[in-house]
This record gives structure tokens, sequence and C-alpha cells, in this order.
């Protein structure tokens, strides 16, 4: 899947395009909690965006893509039901 089509998951049910991503910024001290683990800094959109995923994660789903995203292009196996 290229870069420009893949969607990455931040948690929180936030989706953000793998091609806007431009800075990842990890939450350390007292800021981190309660779910926020990284700031991810999207073109387009003045603020960061919180995210309950740390930025190696990000980073593998970047480089990788998601686990959901390969499992929509893989095919259906024999065993699986579809219906």
């Amino acid at each position: 899947m290229a870069m420009a089509e893949q969607m990455v998951f931040l948690g929180f049910g936030k989706w953000v395009r793998a091609d806007r991503i431009y800075a990842l910024e990890p939450i350390t001290g007292d800021e981190r909690g309660g779910g926020r683990r990284t700031r991810v800094w999207v073109d387009g959109i003045a603020e960061p965006i919180l995210a309950s995923r740390t930025e190696r994660t990000i980073l593998e789903d970047m480089a990788h893509g998601t686990p959901i995203a390969a499992a929509k292009s893989r095919p259906p196996s024999q065993d699986e039901q579809l219906f």
C-alpha cells in the first residue's frame, strides 16, 4: 500500500494519513499519562494531535502498514466465514 493511501491509527479513535505526519514528539514527565504518549504533528493542522500510542509504534505503522490495512488487502482464507 502506498504511503499516500495509508492511514495510521493514533488511538482514541483517531486516524491520520501517513503522508501528512511530519513530526512525532514523545510526551514525558507529568504531561504523560491518561493515555497521552505522543504529540503527532500533521500538515494542515495547527496544533499537534495527542496519541495514545508511542512514537515507535506509529513509526512502525507508517513504515509497514497498519494491521487493519494489511487485513483488508489479503484474500480471505478458506476457513474464514464471510457471512
